[in-house]
């Protein structure tokens, strides 16, 4: 009875030990070093907290997600597709990555034949680059849009103003001294006509140069029938010249024959209007002594007017002289007008950082009054260029990023410089080829994904070097407490610190 409980024992002693075995040999089996696919597998981490790692796979205890294997490759997951199904960037020289081609052929530099470099091929990836299951795509929401290639036209807005034409503003003055007698516009904004009179003026240099007039007439008059002819041919010089002088005045041509015919001068000279316009300027009035620099009125023609736009210094290489742009006031509702660029201001406003630019238009019907604000569009052609959404691109201030759709569930950063925004979407100047897609939504997410994975690649680097390890600092524990060196903390973490003691109560000696 004893052999036969004996040998009960023995046999399950010998079941337990073959169960361990075979219970570690199928737990350590889990802990492959290569997938199906023949890719060596690193470690196992949470892909919630990329930090934890584990030398098998199982479920993460902290938040209860299944580990995700890492690749030697870089990769958290196999890849799937075949080799003939693998998407191409773009070709590389294996001698000199930085030449890039989109055919395979040779570098003429080098002769080397390019190699593709596949969107699934990790060691041509990005440092930071991150990789998302579709379910957690789905869940932060990210989505996609192609790089697009190519030119079209954009439209600049600026806000603009309606200004006189310089060129139509006329002064009105008088060459003689004198005093005002009667003023007929006698108020600012009336519009006169060209030759409408104005007012009239006493002018004593006037009176005595018509009585020089009339002399000189009567003289020519009785040396007509002399018998010197030199004395006519003065007489005849005399009257020409008093004559010239009068025109010079501003004395009109029927003015003086009326002088010669009534054989009378004019006591007052009428002053006419040189254009047709609006009186913006009056200085005229009854009795007021004048002389040449008095400015008696201001004239403007408002049948043709200026446009003044601020254009932003940013979008002045756009604009050109000759360019036509299209104008509409809040003040004319449904009205719109055509307008030519013709000056270019050279200097740049250092307040507002804007460049006026100057349109030329003409006023039907006199609608546009001076200093009326106005809506100025450019139409202005653009090159071809790679262009993507503007929400597409994470600005840091100092460099600009986006995150490219590599297939297979990864996502890789790539550092770019922008252009000019056109609407909803940005210039790409670099850093992005044409049939790329981009993250649209959900990029901050998956950056800040990258940038901890970036972090803890960082960290995990450090193990290497000397005095670095990944294991937490252990307390020293000396042979004799006491004889803790000084700043070396003790057992109990403390150590023999100037002002610190070990025991409390303890008096410093």
């Amino acid at each position: 009875m004893k052999a036969i409980r004996l040998i009960g024992l023995l046999a399950a002693i010998a079941a337990a030990f073959t169960g361990g075995y075979v219970y570690k040999a199928v737990k350590g089996g889990a802990v492959a070093s290569a997938d199906k696919g023949g890719r060596k597998i690193l470690y196992w981490v949470d892909p919630m907290h990329p930090a934890y790692k584990s030398d098998k796979p199982g479920i993460a205890p902290d938040c209860g997600m299944k580990l995700e294997p890492v690749y030697a490759d870089g990769g958290t997951a196999p890849l799937t597709a075949p080799a003939a199904e693998r998407k191409v960037l773009y070709y590389r020289d294996p001698k000199d990555p930085n030449y890039k081609a989109q055919q395979p052929g040779l570098n003429p530099e080098t002769g080397s034949e390019l190699e593709p470099v596949y969107a699934d091929d990790v060691s041509a990836m990005e440092a930071g680059t991150v990789q998302i299951t579709p379910e957690k795509q789905q869940l932060i929401g990210v989505k996609y849009e192609q790089v697009e290639f190519g030119g079209g036209s954009r439209t600049i807005r600026a806000a603009g103003k309606v200004a006189i034409d310089e060129t139509r503003i006329g002064h009105v003055h008088t060459k003689v001294e004198g005093w005002i007698d009667q003023v007929f516009v006698d108020f600012t904004g009336k519009l006169v006509q060209k030759g409408q009179p104005l007012l009239t003026i006493y002018s004593p240099d006037m009176l005595a140069s018509q009585r020089e007039l009339l002399l000189a007439a009567k003289a020519k008059t009785i040396m007509k029938d002399s018998a010197l002819p030199s004395g006519f041919d003065q007489s005849e010089s005399l009257l020409q010249a008093t004559r010239r002088r009068l025109e010079l005045w501003d004395l009109s041509e029927a003015q003086i024959d009326q002088v010669l015919k009534t054989g009378e001068p004019i006591k007052n000279i009428t002053l006419y209007s040189p254009m047709t316009g609006y009186i913006t300027d009056r200085k005229a009035f009854q009795q007021l002594k004048i002389t040449p620099d008095t400015d008696l009125y201001t004239i403007v023609d408002l049948s043709h007017v200026w446009i003044m736009a601020d254009v932003f210094e940013y979008e002045a290489p756009n604009i050109h002289v000759g360019q036509t742009a299209r104008v509409s006031l809040d003040a004319l509702p449904g009205k719109a007008f055509n307008a030519r660029i013709d000056f270019l201001q050279p200097q740049v406003d250092p307040m507002t950082r804007t460049l006026k630019v100057r349109l030329n238009m003409d006023n039907p019907g006199l609608m546009l009054k001076p200093d009326m604000y106005a809506d100025v569009e450019f139409v202005v052609s653009l090159p071809s260029k790679l262009t993507v959404p503007a929400e597409a691109v994470l600005n840091s201030g100092d460099h600009q990023t986006v995150f490219i759709d590599r297939g297979n569930g990864y996502f890789e950063p790539r550092q770019v410089k922008t252009g000019e925004r056109e609407g909803d979407r940005i210039q790409i100047l670099s850093g992005l080829s044409g049939g790329e897609r981009v993250v649209t939504s959900g990029n901050f997410l998956i950056d800040s994904e990258s940038q901890m994975k970036a972090a803890a690649s960082g960290m995990g680097g450090m193990a290497g070097m000397p005095g670095m390890t990944n294991e937490p600092a252990k307390p020293v524990t000396p042979a004799n407490p006491s004889k803790v060196p000084p700043g070396q903390p003790d057992a109990k973490g403390m150590g023999d610190m100037p002002g610190m003691t070990k025991e409390p109560g303890a008096k410093k000696k």
